[in-house]
């Protein structure tokens, strides 16, 4: 995915830049990002998969600037991802610089342990957000909606990023970005959905990582890289 950080490839509703957060000093699994998941490392699913979405006009990888992330930032350059570093535990500052340098107008926040991401449902979660004119939206929990953990996103303005920067000081909000937005959803019209797909409504699946029990989980499902979601979540289920 080509995109400039002039915003030349800006669609007429503006700049939708994806943001993958990703670090290599997870405390419950470390290195994860560079964990070998079916024969790519999991930040390479990651990318691959996010590539698909067709309404992204940028893909950026935000990584700490500490040195045990150089390997994971010279892995990224080496597969051809944008990459942006800062602050390693303040991610609302990396979100927002990230943000700025590509001229984001709207933000899709991706996790990198979430390697099962599906570029068809960050589609739906951005024509979602776009139809209603939220200030935020998501489809990567099972919250009010049937969704299951793992293959959505988050999507929300550079002005709620923004006031997000600039307002939310406490180092619990700084370091998870949008939890403040859904804890005050009189301040913030918020919205979720649904998947269009019925084979996709399972919220009682996880398939996202987080710990060493979860890899063991991945490796033992029967995926490929090119999987469509459901076919996902149909070797998930084969495990359950």
């Amino acid at each position: 995915m080509n995109c400039s950080k002039t915003g030349e490839t800006m669609t007429k509703k503006g700049n939708i830049v994806a943001i993958v957060q990703a670090r290599m000093g997870s405390q419950r699994l470390p290195n994860k990002s560079l964990l070998d998941l079916h024969g790519y490392p999991v930040i390479e699913w990651v990318f691959h998969r996010a590539q698909k979405a067709r309404l992204l006009d940028c893909l950026v990888f935000a990584i700490p600037d500490s040195k045990r992330d150089d390997s994971l930032n010279d892995y990224l350059v080496g597969i051809g991802a944008n990459v942006f570093r800062g602050n390693e535990f303040d991610l609302t500052s990396r979100f927002y610089h990230a943000a700025k340098e590509w001229k984001a107008s709207y933000v899709v926040r991706i996790c990198a342990d979430c390697p099962f991401i599906s570029g068809s449902e960050i589609d739906n979660l951005i024509e979602f957000f776009m139809t209603r004119k939220l200030d935020y939206a998501y489809n990567h929990i099972p919250e009010n909606n049937c969704y299951p953990d793992g293959i959505g996103a988050e999507i929300m303005s550079s002005v709620v990023l923004e006031k997000l920067y600039t307002e939310v000081q406490d180092r619990y909000n700084r370091e998870h970005v949008t939890s403040y937005v859904r804890a005050n959803s009189n301040v913030f019209d918020i919205g979720t959905f649904d998947p269009k797909d019925e084979r996709l409504q399972y919220p009682r699946i996880r398939t996202d990582l987080d710990t060493p029990q979860d890899y063991k989980k991945l490796l033992r499902m029967n995926v490929n890289i090119e999987m469509e979601a459901h076919e996902i979540l149909q070797a998930a289920r084969a495990l359950t």
